[in-house]
């Protein structure tokens, strides 16, 4: 856009956000917060919206279009589907895989296998097209989903896998994909907290027949909401671009053969779906074009510091569960810890002394959501006893990992878990 007030404008915006990073206060110890996320944007993103805004094309468009290529491209996977939220990219893909034109489609009352510990819009949308949940277990030291737990899910009711790389760390993909191939299961991954992370060097995402992400404000990038939905299936993603919006024919590959079909209906109002409108807008697909560029180094500093608290902590071994170090790419949404059962403290005590210190924390997650109060409302079946899952509810919590947790803040955490610890262990 090319006008001299505008550009003004864009030369205070800059001036802003480098005057928040100069007036940045020094980190105090004791007295300085430390937040579970900090949005990662700055005057680029705020810039290339307000020129989508001035220009009156706000709705999903060009820029929504680069961000789906850039992001595909980067993850590794033919197509890419952006959507409004994570949450909408789950029920967009659950929408594709029960779709009627699909033979092994899912049908209402089939089961799909999830784990436990989870997030609530990983389980909605199975609801939403009336399949049932059936819970297994996670592994205790990452918090994934136990493939042998899904082996022994499995039944004639079982149609698909709905896996979750929580808090992106790696399920075990060579065994659940054997799973799945094993029972012609379909399987998706959930990949919404697992930006940048990888199973033997290949990103999650591109392992099963669809997966999706989610850009909410706490994630590794953001477009303050937003989702997506990718995969390598051309017959996927042709449903996934109709069904995202109203179920019409305009992002079609055979566009130009439907509208031969029916040339009695004006091509612009052409439906061939039913479907949603899930329509990101431009302001998203700005901040996508510029986050996805910072994507690699925001998740080298998660990465840096996980490793640093593993680092300093394992020494506690015998009072806390800490992620395991594999040769799996781990991108870190939150830092977890899980509080062993010992005489001295409990989760709840050392939740208190961070806390006091100023660094916040939060439950892992929904803890085993079956313990929620929304279960009553769900119809759902369980393998096991889950017992993973609620001890993780009961012992385990996260703290903040994102791109302003740098090395003092780092050693602080790190400090006041051990001081703490040692306080009550000696």
């Amino acid at each position: 856009m090319n006008d001299k007030n505008f550009d003004k404008c864009k030369v205070l915006i800059e001036k802003y956000f480098k005057s928040l990073n100069y007036k940045k206060s020094k980190f105090i110890p004791g007295k300085s917060n430390i937040p579970l996320a900090i949005p990662p944007y700055g005057s680029d993103e705020v810039i290339e919206s307000l020129e989508s805004l001035m220009s009156t094309n706000v709705t999903g468009g060009d820029k929504v279009s680069k961000f789906e290529k850039k992001f595909s491209k980067y993850v590794g996977t033919k197509h890419g589907i952006m959507v409004n939220s994570g949450s909408s990219a789950n029920l967009l893909a659950l929408s594709i895989l029960s779709h009627p034109s699909l033979k092994n489609r899912i049908m209402p009352g089939d089961e799909i296998i999830t784990p436990a510990v989870t997030w609530a819009t990983t389980v909605y949308p199975i609801l939403n097209i009336n399949a049932i949940p059936k819970f297994v277990d996670v592994k205790s030291n990452d918090y994934t989903i136990d493939p042998e737990e899904i082996e022994n899910a499995i039944t004639k009711k079982t149609k698909a896998l709905l896996i979750v790389h929580l808090l992106g760390n790696p399920c075990d993909m060579n065994k659940i994909s054997k799973i799945a191939n094993k029972h012609n299961l379909w399987l998706m991954e959930d990949s919404c907290e697992a930006h940048g992370a990888k199973y033997d060097g290949k990103h999650v995402g591109t392992f099963g027949d669809i997966a999706t992400f989610s850009f909410y404000a706490s994630h590794h990038i953001t477009t303050i909401e937003g989702g997506m939905v990718l995969t390598n299936n051309n017959g996927l993603n042709e449903l996934g671009r109709s069904m995202r919006t109203f179920g019409w024919s305009r992002e079609l590959s055979s566009k130009k053969q439907l509208e031969k079909k029916f040339p009695g209906i004006d091509p612009r109002f052409l439906f061939v779906n039913t479907g949603f409108n899930f329509r990101p807008t431009e302001i998203q697909g700005s901040f996508g074009i510029h986050q996805i560029d910072k994507l690699e180094k925001l998740v080298k500093t998660r990465i840096k510091n996980a490793n640093y608290w593993t680092k300093r902590l394992r020494i506690f071994s015998n009072y806390l569960i800490l992620p395991d170090e594999n040769r799996h790419r781990k991108s870190f949404l939150l830092y977890p810890i899980t509080v062993k059962k010992n005489k001295f403290f409990t989760k709840n005590d050392l939740v208190t002394e961070l806390e006091k210190n100023g660094i916040a924390t939060r439950p892992l997650m929904t803890g085993n959501i079956l313990n929620q109060p929304v279960s009553k409302f769900m119809k759902y079946k369980k393998s096991g006893q889950l017992k993973n899952a609620n001890n993780i509810q009961k012992n385990s919590f996260l703290i903040g990992n994102h791109h302003e947790i740098l090395d003092d803040q780092r050693k602080f955490i790190a400090d006041i878990i051990s001081n703490y610890i040692n306080s009550k262990i000696n």
